[in-house]
């Protein structure tokens, strides 16, 4: 570093303080510098803007609107360290914006590679969103989501997942002026929003669509408007983005909605936020929830009845597999359910003091009704499950999540399910363990059926196989069972 300091001259200093070393990135309106902070003896990333400010007094106006960056602080931002304006070298105004110095590809290079797998897009969608909350929140908005200004700072292998940074706030300090159409054609057409285009001052929806644009190009590997810049900024005034027929039915309905020509019809950040986080939750997704009808729930209850023969005397295997899972999420409670015509049975039931719940509202009825893992990280915050008497009684579940039991006919006769009384998010790794335990349970089942078929139901109980004692450290003293009290039953 003292060698960088030594070849650059004082013309480099920039707001008394960050030495300019070489150019990292350029825009059309700004250019971004590695930069060495001679206070703290650091290096950072410094961007330079030139203002429009014609006099000190609308130039310390400046000053005071990118300070109020400065103060914006989550983990889904690059950290902005300091802002201000200073005068470059021949006098001229400029802004500069001084930002932690992040070493990794930006998704515009990763895009380049061809689409992303969904889950990873709904794991940055999932962050960028969160990002965009807490921002949004401030009275800030952005005003230039493209893929150029999202860093990924993890390349996912079996033990992590994508973790995606907003950076590059250039425009979204001047919060107060309005875009022309020349002037948005020039910036990023291809991920302009319609109210951009038309020239209109603009509110946090407008950064929505431009993130659904986004997320859009990550799942096809396209732009969504492509061509010349004018012509891509036009079209989007009178036409929705197209979204390819294979397109998965979930993404296809939540990117509607987020590109919606009307402002006022977009999810919000968070909204937004908590959909792709279950969407990211479910891995391989699987179409929209419906309510198995007719011949499928005819098919499904035979199948109940083939598997489970509720009230039959069950073997310790099933309770080691709800403990292990306990354990291994650290939460307080686990269920192995069987999902009936209208009770919920417990094969197993750790920190739960019951044997069947009625069906109707039972959270294991609605995650029996998926094609995959189904998770609620914040229940209480989840319209669907709010008003559920898990979530809003004695109990007070506020983490849930389920993979469904599926024999090999296809139906889905059961759920193996995790319960927490506080909010949280699922890993990888743990949703990979629940899947792993949920085809145990599946497989313990179909073993007993076989039995059942051939001898007595004693012999039925002695062909499971017991599941040897597996040592894992609880992460905290294991809850005492917890009645369901006020929870409707079938008699």
């Amino acid at each position: 570093m003292a060698e960088q300091r030594r070849d650059c001259g004082e013309q480099d200093l920039v707001g008394g303080r960050y030495r300019l070393l070489e150019v990292v990135g350029r825009g059309s309106t700004a250019v971004v510098h590695r930069a060495l902070d001679e206070f703290l003896d650091r290096e950072v990333a410094v961007k330079l803007t030139q203002s429009g400010a014609r006099d000190e007094t609308e130039l310390r106006r400046s000053d005071m609107e990118v300070k109020v960056l400065a103060r914006l602080n989550h983990p889904g931002l690059v950290t902005l360290l300091d802002a201000g304006t200073d005068r470059a070298p021949g006098g001229s105004p400029r802004v500069f914006l001084v930002m932690e110095l992040v070493d990794g590809a930006d998704l515009r290079e990763r895009l380049r590679e061809g689409p992303l797998d969904p889950s990873a897009v709904a794991e940055i969608g999932h962050d960028l969103c969160e990002a965009l909350a807490y921002v949004h929140g401030r009275g800030v908005v952005h005003r230039d989501i493209k893929p150029a200004n999202v860093m990924l700072l993890d390349h996912p292998d079996a033990a992590a997942r994508f973790h995606a940074k907003l950076t590059d706030f250039g425009i979204a300090w001047a919060v107060d002026s309005e875009l022309t159409l020349e002037n948005a054609v020039s910036g990023t057409p291809a991920f302009l929003s319609p109210e951009q285009v038309r020239g209109e001052t603009v509110g946090p929806a407008s950064d929505i669509y431009s993130l659904g644009l986004v997320l859009l190009q990550c799942l096809t590997g396209t732009l969504a408007f492509p061509g010349p810049p004018l012509e891509s900024a036009i079209r989007r005034l009178t036409l929705p983005p197209p979204i390819p027929d294979d397109v998965d039915p979930l993404w296809r309905e939540l990117l509607a909605r987020m590109t919606a020509m009307d402002p006022a019809s977009r999810p919000s950040a968070a909204e937004a936020a908590a959909a792709l986080y279950r969407m990211a939750a479910l891995g391989t997704l699987g179409g929209p929830l419906a309510e198995p009808v007719g011949a499928a729930e005819e098919l499904r209850l035979a199948e109940v009845r083939s598997y489970a023969a509720p009230g039959t005397a069950e073997s310790g295997a099933f309770d080691r597999i709800a403990r292990l899972a306990s354990r291994l999420l650290g939460v307080p409670m686990s269920t192995v359910s069987i999902v009936d015509e209208d009770r919920i049975w417990f094969l197993a039931a750790h920190g739960i003091d019951a044997d069947h719940v009625a069906r109707d509202p039972g959270l294991c009825a609605t995650a029996v009704l998926q094609d995959d893992l189904w998770v609620l990280p914040d229940a209480a915050a989840d319209p669907s499950a709010a008003g559920n008497p898990l979530v809003c009684g004695d109990l007070g579940v506020r983490f849930y999540a389920a993979v469904p039991l599926k024999t090999p006919a296809g139906a889905n006769i059961g759920t193996l399910s995790v319960l927490d009384r506080v909010p949280r998010t699922l890993s990888r790794v743990h949703a990979a363990a629940l899947r792993d335990l949920a085809g145990v349970v599946m497989d313990l089942l179909v073993v007993r059926r076989e039995a059942r078929e051939v001898g007595s139901p004693a012999e039925a109980a002695a062909a499971i196989v017991l599941l040897p004692e597996v040592q894992v450290t609880d992460p905290a003293p294991p809850a005492e069972p917890a009645s369901l009290v006020g929870l409707p039953s079938a008699g």
